[in-house]
């Protein structure tokens, strides 16, 4: 990197993407990309002084990038098509590309690097872990996959007296985490996901296994008490007592829990913590980033501190609205078990309340690979509305839709429902507890709802 000037990054508005993007214009390069539609977190690059363009032309690429090649490095995702014109152009014309994984490896690999990889529950892991190390003395720089609302972004730098520690969060997206050099690892699941990658189960299982042993010290892979068969190190779990370390809980409420951690080594338990959001799925996160923690060195006082004041992340378990009306959370969940996670904790806070959800599925493939259980899943809500699927980088697979869901859930009140239609249709229901789930424009529809019933 040290004839680097200029940073192009294809694909800029992508939450990994964009936290590398904050790294760089930190570090004083000069930053701009090109993504294909306007944002709020484009919009929020745009104000921080990086150039985006979103029209897929060449010409729209900075003069001093294409007059200084042996000083630019194009940065793109894999979910950039492979007719793009822009990436076609830096390629004939041979300029230095690298994939955005490459580049985290690259910019963390001189840092004592704390990873946190999983099907889901990365995010919150990961920036639960940050917050920690945001209530400790510690030098850090953490490249999130969620924008905390703690650290106000997905991309953080604090100053300290301690080595330089980073926080990334593992994508296991076409195998990416095999370029970062973990030295401690949570993995929080190994369920089976993009399988248009790896093809099978035993595939995904066998990725997560090799990212497992890039951590030199098992005693350093902290692993979820179900992943036990695949994974080797130490495991943990917000309720099985079998796992090496496991939450007890002290008491709960719909604002979080206060619990301690046991374990079966015949070492001390960790007493009297708080966690400053609801759910079995993010204590069990909370305890997983509390062991972690501990073993890089922070203490115990700033675990503490970071656990009580952790407020969460944008789309994760979010409280939009919680008033004498209506409560309402939006939440990321686009696999079926994060949404079996959700829709579990907010029915184990409320047990007696009416539960209206609206799905968008994210993907065609996903969709296809899990149409069965995403069926399952919803048909635990009391109302559904499903919204067409979100193709992000994909084409429409024949037969593949949200109509295909529909008919396989076993719930009376459920129905499919244009985006545009959303509100007006919530607006003729007696709105008691509702969730906004999904991975893709859904996040469009939140403020429309919050101005509705907030006003």
């Amino acid at each position: 990197m040290d004839n680097i000037k200029y940073i192009y990054f294809l694909g800029i508005g992508g939450i990994g993407m964009s936290a590398l993007a904050r790294y760089f214009q930190n570090a004083d390069y000069v930053v701009s990309g090109y993504d294909k539609t306007p944002t709020v977190l484009t919009g929020k690059l745009e104000s921080e002084g990086i150039v985006i363009s979103f029209k897929d032309d060449s010409t729209e690429v900075l003069s001093e990038i294409l007059a200084n090649k042996e000083k630019t490095l194009v940065v793109y995702t894999p979910a950039i098509p492979k007719n793009n014109k822009i990436l076609n152009y830096f390629l004939k014309h041979g300029f230095t590309l690298k994939k955005r994984a490459e580049v985290l490896g690259i910019v963390t690999a001189q840092t004592e690097n704390l990873s946190v990889a999983g099907t889901h529950g990365k995010t919150t892991t990961s920036c639960i872990v940050a917050t920690i190390l945001q209530h400790s003395d510690k030098q850090f720089s953490a490249f999130l996959g969620g924008i905390s609302t703690n650290l106000a972004s997905n991309y953080y730098y604090q100053n300290g007296d301690s080595a330089h520690l980073s926080v990334t969060e593992a994508d296991e997206f076409d195998r990416s985490f095999l370029h970062l050099k973990p030295d401690y690892a949570i993995i929080t699941s190994t369920d089976a996901d993009h399988l248009d990658i790896y093809g099978k189960k035993e595939e995904i299982e066998q990725s997560y296994k090799d990212f497992s042993q890039l951590v030199a010290k098992s005693q350093n892979v902290f692993s979820a008490y179900n992943n036990s068969k695949v994974i080797e190190g130490v495991t943990y779990s917000a309720i099985n007592d079998k796992a090496d370390y496991y939450a007890v809980v002290k008491s709960k409420s719909g604002k979080g829990t206060h619990f301690s951690i046991q374990n079966n080594r015949k070492e001390d338990s960790v007493e009297d913590l708080y966690l400053n959001i609801p759910g079995q799925h993010n204590l069990e996160n909370a305890v997983g980033a509390t062991l972690m923690t501990l073993k890089a060195g922070v203490s115990l006082s700033s675990v503490r501190e970071g656990l009580a004041n952790f407020k969460g992340i944008k789309r994760r378990f979010e409280y939009v609205l919680d008033n004498s009306q209506i409560i309402y959370i939006d939440d990321y969940a686009h696999h079926p078990s994060e949404l079996k996670a959700i829709i579990s904790s907010v029915r184990e806070l409320y047990p007696n309340k009416k539960i209206t959800a609206v799905f968008q599925p994210h993907l065609f493939s996903r969709t296809q690979d899990f149409m069965n259980d995403f069926a399952l899943e919803l048909s635990s809500v009391d109302e559904l509305l499903l919204m067409p699927i979100y193709p992000a980088r994909e084409l429409a697979i024949k037969g593949v839709t949200s109509e295909a869901i529909l008919e396989r859930v076993t719930l009376g009140k459920a129905h499919c429902v244009a985006k545009e239609h959303v509100l007006e249709e919530l607006k003729s229901r007696d709105l008691e507890i509702l969730l906004t789930l999904g991975a893709g424009d859904i996040d469009r529809l939140v403020q429309p709802i919050k101005e509705y019933y907030g006003s």
